[in-house]
């Protein structure tokens, strides 16, 4: 299933490719959403001699108009063909220089969104990428983490890291945003979270936490490590 931000991406795609037509040089459309909304689209181009990908070309478009970290790539092909994973390289860089994105990927049902680590997993990392950061959250826990009732997230293979980071939360027209630091992150099982947990996320008990991070995880066992990121905010929001 796709958000609405995610529907959009994919459908300005859609609106590309159905535009290029029958052309033999461009025959992927791409579409990527930054932090604050905006769409960029680019196609790929062809050439003997080694042409670039519509992603590649969606970054540098993207990169051009000064956006910031990337939420959301999609590529789709001509003739019909709908939503296509990116090649190994596109994942490479996408992963090196926008690392919290999120890729549109075709499924049995449809089309789906995955982060990008996970249509790469143990991989070798740029270390000289100095790629933005950011959270997603959905757009529920906006006040909570504004007014400092909700201090600390809990995922299930979604990599946090410390340090600076752009909280964003998701919208149907786009993301509101808060700045924040991540300052510890800890592993620990799903039957290991504790009350101390619960009070942090700013859940009425553990057994709510548990609630929730069930229903937003539907298939986490009770054995599964979980990331707790504790943080606090610094600087606007937007």
């Amino acid at each position: 299933m796709l958000y609405a931000n995610e529907q959009r991406v994919l459908d300005a795609a859609n609106e590309l490719v159905g535009r290029i037509g029958a052309n033999p040089n461009h025959t992927v459309a791409a579409a990527a959403m930054d932090t604050e909304g905006r769409i960029f689209t680019g196609t790929n181009v062809y050439h003997f001699t080694g042409g670039r990908c519509a992603e590649l070309v969606v970054l540098g478009a993207a990169a051009t108009a000064g956006a910031g970290p990337l939420t959301t790539m999609v590529a789709v092909g001509s003739d019909d063909r709908g939503v296509l994973p990116p090649c190994g390289r596109c994942r490479q860089t996408l992963l090196d220089l926008h690392p919290d994105c999120f890729v549109v990927v075709p499924t049995s049902d449809g089309a789906d969104c995955r982060p990008i680590h996970e249509l790469l997993p143990f991989t070798y990392r740029y270390p000289g990428a100095a790629a933005e950061r950011f959270v997603r959250f959905n757009s529920a826990y906006f006040e909570p983490i504004r007014s400092g009732l909700k201090t600390a997230t809990t995922r299930y293979r979604d990599p946090v890291e410390t340090g600076p980071a752009l909280f964003i939360f998701e919208d149907n027209d786009g993301y509101r945003r808060l700045y924040g630091v991540i300052d510890e992150v800890e592993e620990v099982r799903f039957d290991a979270l504790t009350p101390e947990h619960a009070e942090l996320e700013g859940a009425s008990s553990l057994e709510a936490l548990l609630k929730g991070l069930r229903r937003h995880y539907a298939h986490i066992a009770d054995t599964a490590l979980v990331t707790v990121a504790r943080f606090h905010l610094q600087g606007p929001s937007s």
